[in-house]
């Protein structure tokens, strides 16, 4: 039998009162998880903040110093939020634990690289978060055959897992470090992953995790759907806790200890909804603010190839540095794009099929 905590204690508690039976709901745990991850970072970032290393500015950002001495790492802090809170109202599975594992690591990655003098070096990071993004697609599909879905075709597809983790990795990988170089305008990187978040947690709820509507769409329906939208309406809740001290002019700054977590969650999630190409529709806006500055940077790099040469990369750089965009304008156009975007783009991944 797979159950939460609190799933378990609804069995004992409904005979004392009936609404208690409440908290075997898979809708009532996804809210109580969301406003618990809210509340909670929410009230505790300002009262623990003052314990994180700070900011001492990032070379060739734009107003980089305007965010000297505020605390960093705000990661730190609110994924650990994410990880309690959802070993309390996600149905208890061996693959949950890995992933939040992985998770786990990620934010300590990220803390000691934020508190380091000089942050460590690229490719180390990118070499950890490669091996994080093998891990994490192992616990996905646990060594056994994966069923996707693809654009174009009608007809699932099942994978062996060797194939499955071939794609999977590069995929995450990519999420990891997109999300990473989102992060450079106040509320930017957090606002467009709680987007994300929200498209991902519903997909995986009302589309792949509910069997009438998945036959419905003709894509495969995964009994765990819910309990995976459920990770994502935590992650949510947290996010929007954090964003109310991140808003312009924040107060505090999530840092590579957040921000990598994040990233491997979107990409985990993603994967979880059995369409690799859904990351083009849920984060496109990050994979185009982050993603392509890292495809432009490997190729100048290693194979000495330029691209892009007027483009400043991440892209908010550029619309402020050569379009003249203030941060809130950056902020609020970027969601727009995303969020009205989002939805166009999932009708048609959709309706192609």
């Amino acid at each position: 039998m797979v159950f939460t905590l609190l799933y378990y204690l609804s069995d004992y508690l409904a005979g004392i009162a009936g609404p208690f039976r409440l908290l075997s709901s898979y809708i009532f745990l996804a809210g109580l998880g969301t406003a618990l991850g809210a509340i909670v970072t929410w009230w505790m970032l300002p009262r623990c903040w003052h314990y994180l290393p700070v900011d001492r500015g990032r070379e060739y950002a734009i107003d980089a110093e305007k965010s000297i001495g505020k605390p960093i790492s705000a990661g730190a802090l609110f994924i650990p939020m994410f990880i309690i809170i959802s070993l309390l109202v996600v149905p208890f599975d061996w693959k949950f634990l890995e992933i939040l594992l992985c998770v786990t690591t990620a934010m300590i990655v990220g803390y000691l690289d934020d508190r380091a003098q000089d942050g460590w070096s690229e490719y180390t990071l990118g070499a950890i978060d490669l091996v994080l993004a093998f891990l994490a697609s192992m616990a996905i599909c646990q060594l056994a055959d994966f069923v996707i879905w693809l654009p174009l075709l009608k007809d699932t597809v099942t994978i062996p897992p060797f194939l499955f983790i071939l794609g999977a990795t590069p995929l995450i990988w990519i999420s990891i470090n997109a999300t990473n170089c989102s992060d450079g305008v106040d509320g930017l990187s957090a606002s467009l992953s709680a987007i994300s978040m929200l498209f991902l947690g519903g997909t995986l709820y009302v589309i792949v995790g509910h069997a009438d509507i998945a036959s419905y769409l003709l894509v495969p329906h995964y009994e765990q759907g819910a309990d995976w939208a459920i990770l994502s309406f935590v992650l949510l809740g947290c996010l929007a806790g954090y964003l109310w001290h991140n808003s312009y002019p924040s107060a505090v700054l999530m840092g590579d200890s957040g921000s990598r977590p994040i990233g491997l969650m979107l990409g985990v999630l993603v994967l979880a909804c059995g369409n690799p190409f859904l990351i083009l529709v849920v984060a496109f806006v990050v994979l185009v603010n982050g993603a392509t500055g890292l495809v432009k940077v490997a190729l100048l790099r290693f194979f000495k190839i330029g691209i892009f040469s007027n483009i400043r990369y991440p892209l908010h750089d550029h619309v402020r540095h050569n379009m003249g965009w203030s941060n809130t304008q950056v902020l609020v156009r970027f969601m727009i794009i995303q969020a009205v975007g989002t939805p166009l783009l999932m009708v048609l991944l959709l309706k192609i099929r």
